[in-house]
């Protein structure tokens, strides 16, 4: 997991940071193979790489994150969704932090190419990955 292809951003010496899962959707996307044996967020001085099993995959040079934040409230489905470059991962309805990206970051939805603007993911710590996200410093 998490291993760089071809012409993608190697993320080395990363910090880990699991997805949040809900007790019944946890179960339900293990069985899946989308739960959090297979998912999570690796932060290092270079990139970030996000996965949730076979479902979605992406990475990105730090440089192309404009902004990253936490998102208060909730959101009802679970999974992988999205319309265009503005994507949702996430396995809980809360716990959610926002990502935005300019250039775009390649990523790959059920084997798919998708670019993606806007990814929103739910995580255990959303303060510590929106820390980790961040310039030098700043935490």
């Amino acid at each position: 997991m998490l291993d760089p292809g071809p012409g993608e951003v190697p993320v080395s010496d990363a910090r880990w940071f699991t997805l949040r899962f809900g007790t019944l959707s946890g179960r339900l996307l293990r069985l899946l193979g989308l739960g959090r044996g297979h998912s999570g967020v690796a932060i290092g001085p270079s990139g970030v790489a996000i996965e949730m099993g076979w479902g979605f995959s992406g990475r990105a040079p730090l440089e192309s994150i404009t902004s990253a934040r936490p998102l208060d409230g909730t959101v009802i489905s679970r999974g992988v969704h999205g319309w265009r470059s503005d994507w949702l991962v996430n396995g809980a309805g809360d716990g959610l932090v926002e990502i935005l990206f300019d250039p775009r970051m390649r990523a790959r939805v059920v084997g798919v190419p998708v670019s993606v603007r806007r990814l929103r993911l739910s995580v255990d710590d959303p303060a510590a990955v929106v820390a980790s996200l961040g310039p030098p410093g700043d935490d």
